[in-house]
């Protein structure tokens, strides 16, 4: 079983800045992948940063330059640092990780967290 407690979202305005964080405990083996992914009401799920164990990562377009993602590996946590936010980044964010369990290997959820960009 995999618990994944998710934080830091909020209400920010245009121009602010949040911190997300994400921690995967259990009984895991081993964890490759961490990422986030965002869904803005009437949208799909869709992919914001992923970051890779040894530390490559992956941003959407919409992102780049403002989300920094980060991992502490001994804490099997996964951070999305937020700036110069924009009313468009409003959506619940949900963090991810592929990871090995016993039964073999999966992709697991966090539960969402709200994050909304208004003045």
């Amino acid at each position: 079983q995999v618990r994944i407690v998710e934080s830091g979202g909020g209400l920010v305005q245009p121009g602010g800045s949040l911190r997300l964080s994400c921690g995967f405990s259990g009984s895991i083996f081993s964890i490759t992948n961490m990422g986030w992914h965002r869904q803005a009401p009437g949208k799909q799920r869709d992919h914001v940063a992923v970051i890779a164990k040894d530390g490559s990562t992956n941003y959407a377009d919409s992102v780049k330059g403002r989300f920094t993602i980060s991992r502490e590996n001994d804490k099997n946590t996964v951070h999305l640092q937020m700036n110069s936010l924009k009313p468009e980044d409003t959506a619940v964010y949900y963090c991810n990780t592929d990871a090995a369990v016993v039964g073999g290997l999966g992709k697991y959820w966090g539960q969402g967290t709200q994050v909304t960009v208004s003045s």
